[in-house]
């Protein structure tokens, strides 16, 4: 089966995309559960690889591909360079939405958005002044979250689901609403509520320049690496 990317696609594979997107992400889903059972601090992470590592099998095998998916190639020093003011645009969302969910949202009565889980402390706790922990998760960070996240959650997940809802402003629309509801799904088991809001509301974000940067990964990997990154240096450093 080739890859379609015209904006006229049949009835018959529309609903093949969709058992295609529902079989990933409860696969997704469900390896997280079980992984969980065993290790519930590595089971996001290591499930995520998996399920990639099956797409990525199965892309091969349906002539699909990763780079109309975001991993555009970057020929030339000029599109390589533009990833960086690109980034920068993104940081500006990341930072508007993250303001809007935990400032704009306990302001308006949504006290639980200012709440810090337990499940975040008890996940990284281990990470503060152990070089060896932190370590682990930066290597977690530039895997399964900087490039696993972004191209599962969005490179995926919003093209595939453009082709479901069709192509048009209102069909990206619902594709970065889904993908984004999913993401935030995804980080309810440890960040509960908030972390689910919080979440959803970045994948709004990265999924919205995701498409305005036309379909391009790079500048949202850098950045989700970035912010991760800073983020296990400041746990580590235990800065307050």
């Amino acid at each position: 089966m080739r890859a379609v990317e015209g904006a006229q696609i049949s009835g018959h594979y529309r609903w093949t995309v969709i058992a295609e997107i529902a079989a990933f992400v409860v696969f997704a889903l469900l390896s997280k559960y079980l992984m969980s059972l065993l290790f519930w601090r590595y089971a996001g992470p290591a499930s995520l690889l998996l399920t990639l590592g099956l797409l990525t099998l199965y892309i091969r095998a349906t002539g699909l591909r990763w780079s109309a998916m975001g991993l555009v190639p970057l020929r030339g020093w000029k599109p390589k360079l533009m990833v960086i003011p690109q980034a920068g645009l993104t940081l500006v969302a990341f930072a508007a939405i993250v303001a809007l969910t935990t400032i704009a949202g306990p302001a308006i009565g949504l006290a639980f958005l200012a709440e810090i889980p337990a499940g975040v402390e008890n996940r990284w706790g281990d990470v503060a002044g152990s070089l060896p922990h932190y370590l682990l998760w930066l290597g977690i960070v530039w895997t399964a979250a900087a490039f696993g996240e972004e191209m599962f959650f969005r490179g995926y997940l919003v093209t595939r689901l453009q082709l479901v809802f069709r192509d048009g402003w209102l069909g990206s629309a619902f594709a970065i609403f889904l993908s984004a509801l999913i993401f935030g799904y995804g980080h309810f088991y440890y960040q509960g509520w908030r972390g689910a809001v919080v979440t959803c509301g970045i994948g709004l974000a990265f999924g919205t320049m995701f498409l305005l940067f036309k379909r391009n990964l790079w500048p949202l990997i850098l950045l989700h690496g970035i912010i991760d990154t800073l983020t296990f240096t400041a746990i580590f450093m235990e800065w307050k």
